[in-house]
């Protein structure tokens, strides 16, 4: 019988954020996959996990894939971890889900911790409808994909890099306009969390005078509809609302 995969979130910055069922899940499995051992061990030893680690990561991913299926063919449980957040999320974990699923190997991804989702609450634009783009492509491919984010009428998420985002939020404004409402969130969880919201000139204005440090995450309004008119809401409709909810 075959062993099972599990994809496994961990903390993007607090600690605390990791769930009783993840830690369970690591000490149970034969074997915790890593993007970076160096990072995953002061988190798995900070919880007592002593699981063996190996290293997967977007280097060696193409290769290690065929080895680790063999394992859970082999009966092994596998946990898959990245160095922070959910793997398969602009970290690797695609390639080995797909080949278990192709090998009919089990796998089961545990709920967790991940930037995009509060950075998109915490931003106050609409979450109904939202698309999430990772990171932008830094050469090739760059200037087309913007000028689709200038047309996407839903909310867009990406991630970026504190060095290139007072260039991306050019880049930006220059396609969707000065005034499109963005928001920046950094260190999301960590002591210095911090979303900073506005236009994309004000926020401009504000990142070239405090240039930030950490891990970033842009959330930018989807473009408004020429003529579109907002639903009349009332009260009783309101408590419509509540009430279905």
């Amino acid at each position: 019988m075959s062993g099972k995969l599990y994809i496994v979130p961990t903390p993007v910055g607090n600690l605390g954020d990791m769930t009783p069922r993840a830690i369970a899940t690591l000490k149970s499995c034969d074997l915790v996959l890593c993007e970076d051992t160096r990072t995953s061990g002061v988190l798995l030893k900070h919880f007592d996990i002593t699981t063996p680690t190996a290293s997967h990561h977007k280097f060696n991913e193409h290769t290690s894939v065929e080895p680790v299926v063999n394992r859970l063919k082999g009966g092994e449980n596998i946990a898959l971890i990245s160095d922070a957040g959910t793997p398969g999320i602009s970290d690797p974990g695609f390639m080995l889900v797909r080949e278990c699923r192709r090998n009919d190997i089990e796998v089961e991804t545990l709920p967790g911790p991940t930037a995009l989702i509060p950075a998109l609450v915490n931003s106050g634009l609409p979450c109904d409808r939202f698309v999430f783009e990772g990171f932008l492509p830094q050469k090739k491919g760059r200037a087309t994909r913007i000028a689709e984010i200038a047309e996407e009428t839903r909310t867009i998420i990406f991630y970026e890099s504190p060095l290139r985002l007072v260039k991306t939020l050019q880049q930006l404004a220059q396609a969707c306009g000065n005034d499109r409402e963005a928001s920046v969130s950094r260190e999301i969880s960590k002591i210095h969390d911090t979303t900073v919201t506005g236009t994309l000139q004000q926020l401009i204005e504000h990142f070239t005078m405090n240039i930030p440090r950490g891990e970033i995450v842009i959330v930018l309004s989807g473009k408004r509809e020429k003529n579109a008119r907002q639903p009349h809401r009332n009260k009783y409709r309101d408590n419509d609302d509540l009430n279905d909810a």
